[in-house]
Formats: structure tokens, C-alpha cells, sequence
């Protein structure tokens, strides 16, 4: 959805879809254009490749000085989560990991 005219004292949380994801079709990244330092973007990382891929629009779309924060989340069952620590200590990003708690407490469960 275009976010240009939602209100300005909303906080958005901008969900980037990864190519392991098969639903990278659907983002808009024109939407970047209309980012506030308050708002965040968030990636979930299902293996090495996405995780490459997400660092490069990192810097494609200069998202770390755009926004105040970037989430990265190991995609459940998919990757090891100390793996996905492993790599962005490695690449010192000024970025933060995040769990899909949902997902640690229901599991797959659909709805949940």
C-alpha cells in the first residue's frame, strides 16, 4: 500500500519481503521515499542469500540514515538465529536482530 498520505504521527513499520520469502513481487520501494526517522523497517532472513540480498538494499536505498531502526529477523525454522548473529557481528551492521516471538511461543500455527 503507498504510504505517501498516511498520517505523519503514525509509525510505520516497513516490511520488506526477501526473494526466499516468493513474495518479493509485492514490495514497494518507492514507499522508502516516504520514511521517517521514527519509523523502521524490518527483513526476515531465511538463509545467506536473502541476507545478502537485504544488506545490499541496505545501501541501495541508504535505509541506516533514512530510519532510526532496521530489524533483522531469522525466519522460523529456516535459519539458525546465531547464524544470522554470526553474520551481522561479522559485517559490524548498525542494525538490530529481532525474533519473531509469535513464532518462538505458537510456532507454525496458523492465526497465531
Amino acid at each position: 500500500m503507498p504510504i505517501e498520505q498516511v498520517d505523519k504521527r503514525v509509525s510505520i513499520v516497513m516490511d520488506i519481503k526477501t526473494p526466499a520469502s516468493k513474495e518479493s513481487d509485492k514490495n514497494r520501494f518507492e514507499n522508502i521515499a516516504f520514511l521517517k526517522p521514527s519509523d523502521q523497517v524490518k527483513f526476515v532472513i531465511c538463509d545467506e542469500k536473502d541476507y545478502l540480498w537485504s544488506k545490499a538494499k541496505l545501501d541501495q536505498y541508504d535505509l541506516c540514515t533514512k530510519v532510526d531502526e532496521i530489524l533483522f529477523s531469522p525466519s522460523f525454522e529456516e535459519i539458525e538465529p546465531a547464524q544470522l548473529a554470526e553474520w551481522i557481528l561479522r559485517d559490524k551492521l548498525k542494525i538490530r536482530m529481532q525474533m519473531q516471538l509469535h513464532k518462538q511461543i505458537w510456532g507454525s500455527v496458523a492465526g497465531k
